[in-house]
């Protein structure tokens, strides 16, 4: 999700900065290679890093440092019980709110990962708080936006949504 996600904005023209673990993904996509296999993926992440537009770093304080949005496109597998699995949210999360400790101006993060409802506010919202020592709201913004992506048609699926859903969470004070 995060690829195709980072990959077709920075083809509308925007500034995509992606932030993985994973080194090998991170290099992939810096030599201009989709480190997923997914029709016609390649040749949008190839464009988009040739046009300066798509890179991607290990260090999310390197990419909120050079961004206004961050989007967590984390997977939440199917625990053995049925349960969704955060614990990987999570640590993205902590992460972000470690980085925007000490950022003098707003910051969005969205969350694109699948979640149920509820668990942005209760869970996800106190870690960035905790985190940044910054206040929901006031400091930085908190926006759902589930994907719809299917393996295999991810690309079509992104440009032509079946549904498109969007959720805030409190509003920049001024």
């Amino acid at each position: 999700v995060g690829v195709v996600t980072g990959a077709c904005l920075a083809k509308k023209g925007h500034l995509v900065i992606g932030v993985d673990i994973n080194k090998a993904k991170v290099d992939a996509i810096n030599k201009g290679n989709s480190p997923i296999i997914e029709k016609g993926l390649d040749e949008i992440v190839s464009s988009a890093v040739k046009n300066k537009l798509f890179s991607a770093s290990v260090s999310a304080r390197e990419a909120i440092l050079k961004t206004d949005i961050g989007m967590v496109c984390v997977g939440t597998p199917s625990a053995e019980s049925g349960a969704i699995d955060i614990g990987n949210l999570k640590t993205v999360v902590r992460e972000i709110g470690e980085a925007l400790n000490g950022l003098d101006r707003f910051y969005t993060v969205v969350i694109r990962s699948t979640v149920l409802p509820g668990t942005v506010e209760g869970g996800l919202i106190p870690i960035l708080e905790e985190a940044s020592g910054k206040k929901s709201g006031r400091d930085f913004g908190v926006c759902v936006n589930p994907e719809f992506m299917r393996e295999g048609n991810s690309l079509e699926d992104f440009y032509k949504p079946a549904k498109t859903i969007i959720g805030a969470v409190g509003k920049k004070e001024k």
